[in-house]
């Protein structure tokens, strides 16, 4: 029993309820698929996925290891299973590197440029956990380096639908600016959660020089500029995505407001299925923009053109 139990606890710090998160990678197969005119293999997207989920899950146990000691100062993160004392840590580095050779070899084995995106994501995993350059530690760049994971898994979704071609920059920069929203309100949360600033400053450095007012501020930044940046990929490339503003507007705001709840699921984001709310206005803004993507609009657009 005991056995299993040990077991139960390493397999716990690949954090396989994260894997939700690689929902960030579909609209890049839309996306890839629509504007190369490529056909979808489903077996390609499912071996794909699985490898987003390896390297997500490689950058999971290194943070877990490399977090243990701030993170018993946590209200909640302390009962994880290395400050908790449950899991092994050698045993947690050989997962770290089996995860990460198995997520990057399969990446390979589909495409070059599908392998380097997610070398990169593994890469930029080292750069936000593992000393010396730490980013999570860093005020302001702990929110933008974890953010960098948002339209890396965007590439990442381009190239399970193609090997050719980049993804539009301006659409990666607006998917980075997305997270980086979704980024600053986790950290309100979370400091709203701890209550202490002492103690927020034990759990990480960077809330050394956060309060709740800079952290909204900079979510409004965030939101504002991922919302701009949205607006010019479709001018430029779909100009009917523009219709789907008020559902983006919408999930942002719900987003907000969820941060604002006691033990918000903005602080444990894999948790957000559990809200129905924002469950709902997920799937009705991602049909929205589906149908707008897929059918034209001619009326739209010449009202656009017409007003230029």
């Amino acid at each position: 029993m005991q056995a299993q139990s040990r077991l139960a606890a390493q397999l716990a710090l690949c954090r396989f309820d994260h894997w939700v998160k690689n929902l960030f990678v579909l609209p890049g197969i839309v996306l890839g698929a629509y504007f190369t005119d490529s056909k979808l293999d489903f077996l390609t997207i499912l071996i794909g996925l699985i490898a987003v989920g390896f390297v997500a899950s490689s950058n999971y146990v290194i943070n877990e290891v490399l977090d243990a000691p701030q993170d018993r100062h946590h209200p909640t993160k302390r009962n994880r299973p290395i400050p908790s004392g449950r899991a092994s840590v050698p045993v947690a580095y050989v997962q770290w590197l089996l995860l990460a050779v198995a997520g990057i070899g399969l990446a390979f084995w589909i495409n070059r440029p599908f392998g380097w995106t997610l070398g990169i994501l593994w890469v930029m995993g080292l750069i936000y956990n593992v000393p010396p350059v730490r980013a999570k530690e860093l005020v302001w760049f702990d929110v933008l380096t974890e953010s960098v994971n948002n339209p890396l898994r965007l590439a990442a979704g381009w190239y399970l639908a193609t090997d050719t071609g980049l993804p539009p920059v301006v659409l990666l920069m607006s998917y980075w600016m997305l997270g980086s929203f979704f980024m600053s309100l986790k950290r309100f949360a979370e400091l709203r959660e701890i209550g202490d600033p002492a103690v927020a400053a034990a759990y990480r450095r960077s809330f050394r020089h956060y309060t709740t007012e800079k952290l909204l501020l900079a979510s409004e930044v965030y939101g504002f500029s991922a919302v701009l940046l949205f607006g010019a990929f479709a001018a430029q490339r779909r100009p009917e995505l523009l219709l789907a503003f008020p559902g983006v507007a919408l999930l942002m705001s719900l987003y907000m407001r969820l941060s604002f709840q006691p033990n918000s699921a903005v602080a444990a984001p894999e948790h957000l299925w559990r809200h129905w709310k924002m469950m709902a206005a997920v799937l009705t803004t991602a049909l929205l923009m589906l149908i707008l993507l897929l059918v034209d609009w001619p009326w739209f657009v010449a009202f656009l053109e017409a007003q230029s």
